[in-house]
């Protein structure tokens, strides 16, 4: 994880389950470096993991079986901030909702209005949103409206992902 800070990486190709860390849990820290991709290369093929890999914010996911033949192929496109999983881990999920999340595109910053960017930027600095509703002189209940516009408008689902959205789109910097 060091490595990928200091070399600003921009495709990090990790195991799921290393000795002694989660593979989630560094994607997610690696995740915060702009424009770094994470790239889960595993053994295992189960829609929980691979779900969690989504929920991790990785593009990729790569059988440890199909690296052969995928391998470059994976590191390219999530390069490219394109998906890419094993053709085995795509026919087994057929094409429920982690399949759909592939495909769904998020909205762009441009669809937020000028408060919910100034919601946004707040809450990605650390802030709560109290101490954002302080900031900006509105009501507390008036910022959490507006935090949950931003989640729905951009498809997100944590603070976590507001503050990975704000992080890779330089909303703010890490």
């Amino acid at each position: 994880m060091q490595k990928a800070y200091e070399l600003r990486s921009d495709t990090v190709l990790l195991d799921i389950t290393p000795p002694g860390l989660s593979g989630f849990g560094a994607g997610r820290r690696i995740l915060a470096v702009p424009h770094a991709e994470v790239l889960f290369l595993t053994v295992h093929d189960s829609e929980q993991m691979v779900r969690e890999a989504l929920e991790t914010g990785a593009r990729g996911y790569v059988l440890k079986s199909d690296a052969g033949r995928d391998l470059l192929t994976a590191v390219e496109s999530v390069r490219q901030h394109r998906f890419f999983f094993s053709p085995r881990v795509t026919q087994a999920l057929g094409s429920g909702p982690v399949t759909s999340a592939l495909t769904a595109p998020k909205a762009p910053t441009s669809a937020l209005t000028p408060r919910e960017r100034e919601i946004l930027k707040l809450l990605a600095e650390g802030k709560t949103i109290k101490e954002s509703a302080v900031v900006l002189e509105i009501a507390v209940k008036t910022a959490e409206t507006h935090r949950t516009n931003i989640m729905r408008k951009l498809d997100l689902h944590s603070v976590s992902d507001l503050v990975r959205y704000a992080i890779r789109n330089r909303i703010v910097e890490p």
